[in-house]
């Protein structure tokens, strides 16, 4: 863990100030829970929204956007600062589909690397649905995050900037920088934005003083410059017709001069050896340096009177690379790089036919595209230098994956105090294989049909419970699953993975509580499996297994508002992941499980000046081999002031030099 100091200047002209009355209790509106705007008091399930201000004030500390949401979401792992990816964080225990506007950003070669996707200057809000869920399809086993992005406003010009430092004290090269500009501004009928906002990291240290290594095998942020440039354009296009149209570059890149020097690398020492007492030196330099790059387009009309119903339809398309740190072997280094382009549309009516019934129909299409190559690098000076020798094309198997679904949703005011609620998404799959290695290439197809039935009860006081059943699905790595197998791959289908689940929650909205807590079960009948070379040491690709496996928990955000300025709360989930070996439950390896979480904070605002101070827990796991993670405490501490030159802040990280 590092210890950060981060100081940060926010000028708004003409916008909207971060700060908000703690004791608002107006309606939310959210579309994560049931594909259309829908208020929270009518989702019968956790949902939970991140807002603007709370990802700003949780940033300021010197936390990376994927380890600010795990400590703002509850359910979701605590994350890392340090690494590019959010490899091994879940969502009560099991994976989360993360979207941008509703568009997903996880792959069918699963890469991880869905938050190093957009700068949080960028971001409005963040919709969470924990839980699994079939209104979505694929990958939403463990819960939806949907990050949605600024638009513009009326009137304007309209300017916000951003000015940020966080740095360690430990070395003159742990400085990260960022800045960001926006303009934003319109009319009743056009309103547009356009953004840029770029962020240099220096070296990361740990609470010790020590520099952090970097991930050589899901990568680091240290030294790395992210750019992201993003525009949209909204118009009114007539009393019931708008469209909206997002576009957007990112690239995050590493562009330092530091790597890690192996002092045996270049003997005639067995490998193992080799690539022992490696550390981090000056005067790296490499072909081939670790990078994400994205393009994202994103259209929306929306028709409120089409054929007497209220109609989306949403077409998108994202372009994606990922290319990874240099990796040694035995005598050489190697880099991935992974490519994938997603094309889709979705149509959504919403229709009313008497009151107390709503029905939410539509369709969803969309076709991956995956193609990868391995670089070989040649080392030298303890692999500090490494010069591009080969290219393997390609890598893994490239693929074409066409995805068609058809759901339904209805809910039925029974009562006025109880709300059912139900649908059914009925999915196909068909992925085409290239030749790769072993393998003549082939086809396979993925049906799956998921269902859910859920009851919301209203006492009509603010406060709500809830009982609901829902199932999840997910498609292994295809990728993976076929690198160089020797086999027929229409005679040899990796299955899907069908996670199903129950929840039980309650929430109160109120003017001095709001708190949601949930108790949840989710299981499913099949496991991803890993398969390896004879010596037992060199992953070649995955298949799923028949294997139970069942996570259960509590999860919940408890607030406390006192006076006029005071809030307290904590956001905490209990959880525990077990799997059956020879008839018995026994606990999920600890590489696998979730470590059980809790926040505790306090905080003080007015209307200018906020200050908070937070206590992250994170508790110690074990699993049936013997295995173990140890629990960990970590200190937060920021305060921000507005004033006529923009809002000030100061934040520390891991307060306490917790190592």
């Amino acid at each position: 863990m590092k210890k950060t100091l981060s100081l940060g200047l926010v000028v708004a002209t003409g916008g909207v100030a971060l700060g908000a009355s703690a004791q608002e209790t107006g309606e939310t509106m959210v579309v994560v829970g049931a594909r259309t705007p829908t208020e929270i008091s009518q989702i019968p399930g956790a949902v939970w929204v991140v807002d603007e201000a709370q990802i700003q004030q949780q940033l300021r500390s010197g936390q990376s956007l994927k380890s600010a949401l795990g400590r703002l979401i509850p359910g979701f792992d605590f994350g890392s600062s340090t690494n590019r990816t959010n490899y091994a964080q879940n969502f009560r225990g099991r994976d989360a589909l993360v979207m941008i506007n509703g568009v997903s950003l996880n792959n069918s070669r699963s890469l991880s690397r869905q938050f190093d996707s957009i700068d949080p200057f960028n971001i409005a809000r963040i919709e969470v649905l924990s839980g699994a869920s079939s209104l979505y399809g694929g990958g939403a086993t463990g819960g939806i995050i949907n990050i949605i992005t600024k638009k513009g406003e009326q009137g304007g010009p309209h300017f916000e900037s951003e000015l940020g430092l966080t740095s360690g004290f430990n070395a003159s090269d742990d400085l990260s920088r960022r800045a960001a500009q926006s303009v934003s501004g319109g009319n009743e009928r056009v309103q547009g934005r356009l953004a840029v906002a770029v962020q240099e990291n220096g070296s990361f240290y740990d609470a010790d003083g020590d520099i952090i290594k970097p991930d050589i095998a899901q990568t680091g942020l240290q030294e790395n410059r992210s750019v992201d440039l993003m525009g949209n354009i909204e118009a009114k296009l007539s009393d019931h017709e708008r469209l909206d149209i997002t576009a957007q570059y990112y690239d995050s890149a590493y562009v330092g001069d530091k790597g890690l020097y192996y002092p045996n690398y270049e003997s005639g020492a067995e490998y193992s050896d080799k690539i022992q007492n490696s550390e981090v030196r000056d005067g790296y330099d490499s072909d081939v340096d670790p990078e994400t790059e994205r393009l994202y387009l994103n259209a929306n009309y929306h028709h409120d009177a089409l054929l007497g119903q209220r109609f989306y339809f949403q077409a998108y398309h994202r372009e994606e690379s990922s290319v990874f740190n240099p990796f040694p072997g035995g005598s050489t280094f190697t880099v991935s790089e992974q490519n994938t382009d997603l094309t889709g549309a979705k149509a959504v009516f919403t229709a009313s036919p008497s009151d107390p019934l709503s029905v939410t129909y539509g369709l969803d299409a969309s076709r991956e595209e995956f193609d990868s190559k391995r670089y070989t690098l040649a080392p030298s000076e303890g692999g500090l230098e490494l010069d591009q020798t080969d290219v393997l094309d390609p890598y893994y198997p490239s693929f074409q994956a066409d995805t068609l679904a058809a759901f339904v949703q209805a809910d039925y005011q029974l009562t006025s105090n109880l709300q059912l609620s139900g649908g059914a998404r009925v999915e196909q799959t068909d992925v085409e294989v290239e030749p790769q290695g072993g393998n003549d290439g082939g086809s396979n197809d993925y049906d799956v049909s998921l269902f859910n039935l859920k009851a919301l009860y209203d006492f009509q006081n603010g406060q709500q419970t809830w009982l609901a059943y829902t199932q999840g699905f997910e498609i292994p790595d295809i990728a993976k699953a076929y690198r160089d197998v020797s086999f027929d791959i229409s005679d040899n289908p990796v299955d899907g993975i069908k996670t199903q689940q129950l929840e039980a929650g309650w929430r109160l909205t109120g003017r001095d509580w709001q708190s949601q807590i949930a108790a949840y079960y989710s299981w499913s009948d099949k496991a991803i499996d890993y398969l390896y070379t004879n010596d037992g040491e060199l992953e070649i690709g995955v298949t799923t297994i028949d294997k139970d496996v069942r996570t259960y928990g509590l999860e919940g955000k408890i607030e406390r508002f006192v006076g006029a300025n005071w809030l307290f709360g904590s956001a905490f989930n209990w959880v525990k992941s077990e799997e059956k070996v020879g008839g018995e439950w026994v606990d999920t390896s600890v590489t696998e499980a979730s470590l059980p979480t809790a926040t505790l904070y306090g905080e003080w605002s007015d209307v200018d000046t906020r200050a908070r101070l937070q206590v992250n827990r994170a508790f110690g796991i074990d699993d049936a081999s013997g295995n173990e993670i140890d629990g960990f405490t970590t200190v937060d501490a920021t305060a921000s002031q507005d004033t006529a030159y923009g809002t000030f802040s100061l934040g520390i990280e891991n307060l306490l030099d917790e190592s």
